[in-house]
């Protein structure tokens, strides 16, 4: 049995008295204080979320840039120096192996981030993909990775480092000092909040840490747990890989169409993504709210009437909005918004809407 990981943040969560559980094969803190609170938090003012188990995949070398044009199925070719990507990788048969974020440094140097519970996974797959005059490389257990998201993360983070962080643009990054530590300064996130995500080297992290929320105090700054992420990014409908997305699933159905790039030369699976354009799809995922509180759980069954349409993947009660929300894939012909549907709660039925995402519109682009 593997043995379960450890952030190098670990025994900040322990004297905080967070709610640890194993995600991804680390020891994560799922809430401090309570995932609302933490939620409210971060749409509010600052939060630190601890995502160090993430996985990062270094790729070098001259064929670098065609090596990930065929991996991927974003268009790699497409990004300028210093500018991110959300992309994803899938199997010959169109389901997906994982999604992801591509950093571009130079035409011969990339960083890819993947989900923690595909670290391995993932990395067999680039590996087995690999061609000649292409250097793959696993820097994951070095790297630890803090999230600060939210309207002050801007003002707290400025204060520790000479980087205009207001120069910066959404989806892209910067290598520079922050709290006098090297490390690569992205402004990314997972919570539809103006947000940074910081590289570095583990032997620095609880200086980070420690100077990040000094920084901050002023805001009230805390740390949030993996529970508050996950109800922000239902809010922005993001896809979670392992509920909303994975190999059984497409990017098409998925929504993921903006990403996948069908004209952009081969990359694998793409044939059986042409295939699925092609044919009508005969599900999408969308976004809904539950009638009342109720929650409406992954795995629980979606109805019009008499027949069951779909099945819901993500759900929860949003802390903004104080109702329920879901996600889920929704068969063909039923998925507009505006659309009544009912969703089957142990054994009984709530109504429910189809609604356009975000469910709650705190963009600050």
């Amino acid at each position: 049995m593997n043995q379960e990981k450890k952030t190098p943040f670990y025994d900040k969560h322990l004297k905080l008295d967070a709610k640890i559980v194993n995600f991804a094969g680390f020891l994560m803190p799922i809430s401090y204080e309570g995932i609302n609170a933490e939620h409210l938090q971060v749409r509010k003012s600052v939060g630190v979320f601890d995502v160090s188990h993430m996985g990062e995949f270094n790729v070098e070398g001259e064929n670098a840039l065609e090596y990930l044009q065929k991996l991927t199925i974003n268009d790699v070719s497409a990004l300028i120096n210093d500018q991110v990507q959300y992309t994803a990788m899938c199997y010959d048969n169109g389901g997906i192996v994982d999604d992801l974020l591509l950093y571009r440094f130079n035409e011969n140097k990339f960083l890819m981030v993947v989900n923690g519970s595909n670290i391995e996974k993932d990395f067999q797959w680039a590996k087995d993909h690999l061609i000649k005059g292409v250097e793959l490389k696993n820097d994951s257990d070095q790297i630890g990775l803090l999230a600060i998201q939210g309207p002050n993360s801007l003002k707290t983070l400025q204060k520790l480092t000479n980087v205009n962080l207001s120069d910066i643009d959404f989806y892209h990054f910067t290598e520079g000092k922050l709290a006098g530590i090297d490390m690569i300064i992205s402004r990314t996130g997972y919570t539809g909040e103006l947000g940074f995500e910081l590289y570095h080297d583990i032997s620095f992290s609880e200086k980070l840490w420690n100077d990040i929320f000094e920084a901050g105090e002023e805001y009230d700054i805390k740390p949030v747990g993996l529970g508050s992420r996950d109800t922000l990014r239902m809010e922005m409908k993001y896809c979670l890989y392992g509920n909303d997305i994975d190999k059984t699933t497409n990017p098409i159905e998925a929504g993921l169409s903006w990403i996948t790039k069908l004209n952009c030369g081969d990359f694998v699976g793409k044939d059986a993504l042409l295939k699925v354009k092609k044919e009508k799809l005969n599900r999408r995922l969308v976004i809904f709210k539950v009638e009342g509180r109720r929650i409406a759980r992954h795995g629980y069954k979606i109805f019009v009437g008499d027949e069951e349409v779909g099945v819901v993947t993500s759900g929860t009660q949003s802390p903004s909005l104080k109702e329920g929300i879901g996600i889920g894939y929704v068969k063909r012909g039923h998925t507009k918004s505006g659309n009544e549907i009912e969703i089957d709660i142990r054994g009984k039925r709530y109504k429910a809407i189809i609604v356009k995402p975000p469910v709650v519109d705190s963009s600050p682009f």
